[in-house]
């Protein structure tokens, strides 16, 4: 009974540091995490997506049933779940777009990575991320079908990132990343395995598929070039993965759901 009781509270735990690693939500633990806590509950990184996809369909679902067109509500949806993740994301493709894109060095690239500023690349950046998922939400349209689509790809585009964290070394010594450390391998199975089932359940079986292969090889591509460039990856890297995952399942969910309604 004890040991079910503590692994109940190490599971509630993990959800709550996942949680607030990737949102603004006041959910953390009120004592700090020791070391390696991020790593740990990383598993649970997709399950924290979740919420970030259910405040989304949510401003979906109230925006299309007060009559406005997807086109209104893809973009309030887009800003719902801006708001509850601070743009964390959203910062580390910019910031990852300007310092691959603008640096000559490696030293200059991380240099510019850490500057709030933000510069051409970067807005280049967002205006395709947000001009891409907001057209895969639109082409959707049924409230029903944009949950299961933004459920899926803010759950996968998560599940990915413990495994990138695990085999892309850290770029520097400090840092969001270098904090989180590096998670095991049971973290890196269970993210997989919730993300896998969440692309199954909301796209099918083939789909998930598609879904599995377009996210290693962003994975394979972003973390080459991170590597090459800057020497490993970065809270920025990790931010930036998170949203080319992002578009490309929402993309292919478009090509599955829109013809279903």
């Amino acid at each position: 009974m004890m040991l079910r009781t503590e692994l109940l509270h190490d599971v509630v735990t993990d959800l709550r540091i996942a949680a607030s690693f990737v949102t603004i939500l006041p959910v953390g633990p009120s004592k700090p995490a020791g070391d390696g806590a991020m790593a740990r509950a990383s598993w649970a990184l997709p399950v924290a997506g979740l919420l970030v996809a259910l405040a989304g369909a949510a401003a979906y679902a109230i925006a299309s049933r007060a009559g406005l067109p997807p086109v209104a509500a893809a973009l309030l949806a887009l800003a719902s779940t801006v708001l509850i993740t601070g743009a964390l994301h959203e910062d580390g493709l910019a910031d990852t777009a300007d310092g691959l894109g603008g640096g000559r060095t490696r030293e200059r690239k991380l240099e510019i990575m850490r500057d709030s500023r933000i510069g051409t690349y970067g807005v280049c950046a967002l205006i395709l991320s947000f001009g891409l998922r907001w057209s895969a939400l639109a082409a959707i349209a049924d409230p029903w079908l944009v949950a299961l689509a933004l459920s899926s790809a803010h759950v996968a585009s998560r599940a990915g990132l413990p495994a990138f964290m695990s085999l892309v070394p850290s770029a520097r010594p400090d840092g969001l990343s270098a904090g989180a450390g590096q998670p095991a391998g049971p973290s890196v199975a269970v993210a997989f395995g919730l993300g896998t089932f969440g692309l199954v359940i909301a796209l099918g079986p083939g789909k998930a598929l598609i879904g599995l292969i377009l996210l290693s090889l962003a994975g394979l591509i972003l973390a080459r070039l991170a590597t090459r460039q800057i020497g490993g990856q970065t809270g920025d890297i990790l931010g930036a993965f998170e949203q080319i995952g992002e578009i490309a399942i929402l993309l292919l969910a478009a090509s599955a759901l829109h013809m279903v309604r």
